[in-house]
């Protein structure tokens, strides 16, 4: 199978060939691509070399699948021409995740919408996949009616230029700012850009994006996304209203039979998720299990998962895994 990877130097770019790597995919042939910069330049994939080629040389090399990584703008230039050329897309931009004629797939959730015809497919915001891995099982059997979650994001989710500058801060040196503000000993409550309602993008990407993926327009959610000093995942808090009442025990049960679902939660013996422990991890982890004491049928709990593995390669990988079993691609 010849595999593309649209943007293979970046940060996401380089965890999706980290990913590929690890979990096996059938890749005989690797196709590097990256912009004209890095054109020519040598990337080492399972001990081989691959030079980075251009994106008009990688469509004619007519791989089966392209798994994407370069930024909206690039997506949207791109990602057609790789389509009308019978090559399947696999794009983690939000460029085509709330288009109505494209499929927002979290392998978990939702992977059984694909089919044949889908030539670009959305991967989703990285804190909303985290978050639809554990609402799904519970919406299956107790139907969510609204969703509050707070989000503490890591640096990077913003990229290398947001990991440097913390790095500097530590050390005391001044440098390049991805931020408006100082990362390190401090939260900045500002993800993307604000709209008009006065949320931000990415707090209007997980409203939007778990209705599209679960599929139920009738889900309330909204959200606020809080940017923090740490790496290795994303931290979530979820108060989950349901339309009928549960049991923890049984929800527990719910989420440890779930697939890419692991419980922590034994607070006796301080068990709970962090960043530290979903880092380089596939799956997405849950813990302080509780009911919501204020208010009837009402859970909270805390989910980390990593956001450049689960929330962006990871899924994407298992997104082609999923068209490969198929024999969709």
């Amino acid at each position: 199978m010849k595999v593309a990877v649209v943007g293979a130097t970046g940060l996401v770019g380089s965890k999706m060939l980290q990913v590929l790597a690890e979990r096996n995919f059938p890749v005989d042939e690797l196709i590097p691509v990256a912009s004209e910069k890095s054109i020519g330049k040598e990337i080492t994939f399972k001990n081989k070399q691959y030079k980075i080629v251009s994106a008009a040389d990688a469509i004619a090399a007519k791989p089966d699948v392209a798994i994407f990584s370069a930024g909206g703008t690039t997506s949207l230039e791109l990602a057609p021409q790789f389509a009308a050329a019978g090559i399947t897309v696999i794009d983690n931009s939000s460029a085509w995740r709330m288009d109505p004629t494209k499929k927002l797939v979290v392998p978990e959730v939702n992977a059984d919408v694909l089919g044949k015809d889908d030539k670009i497919i959305a991967n989703p915001n990285c804190s909303t996949i985290q978050m639809v891995v554990i609402l799904k099982p519970l919406h299956d059997k107790y139907k969510i009616k609204r969703v509050v979650v707070s989000t503490y994001q890591s640096v990077t989710g913003t990229g290398v230029k947001a990991v440097t500058q913390l790095m500097n801060e530590r050390k005391g040196i001044q440098g390049e700012m991805a931020y408006k503000y100082p990362i390190d000993l401090n939260a900045i409550p500002h993800i993307d850009v604000f709209l008009d309602n006065g949320y931000t993008k990415e707090e209007m990407k997980m409203v939007n994006e778990t209705k599209k993926i679960i599929g139920d327009d009738s889900i309330q959610v909204t959200a606020t996304c809080v940017r923090i000093p740490t790496m290795g995942g994303h931290s979530e808090s979820v108060n989950i209203e349901f339309e009928n009442d549960f049991d923890l025990n049984e929800v527990r049960e719910l989420l440890s039979k779930a697939p890419g679902v692991v419980v922590k939660d034994d607070v006796a013996n301080f068990i709970y998720p962090m960043p530290l422990t979903a880092f380089d991890k596939d799956d997405t982890f849950v813990g302080r299990i509780r009911r919501d004491e204020t208010q009837p049928n009402t859970l909270n709990c805390w989910i980390v998962s990593d956001n450049l593995r689960k929330g962006a390669a990871t899924n994407a990988v298992q997104i082609a895994e999923y068209l490969q079993k198929k024999g969709l691609l």
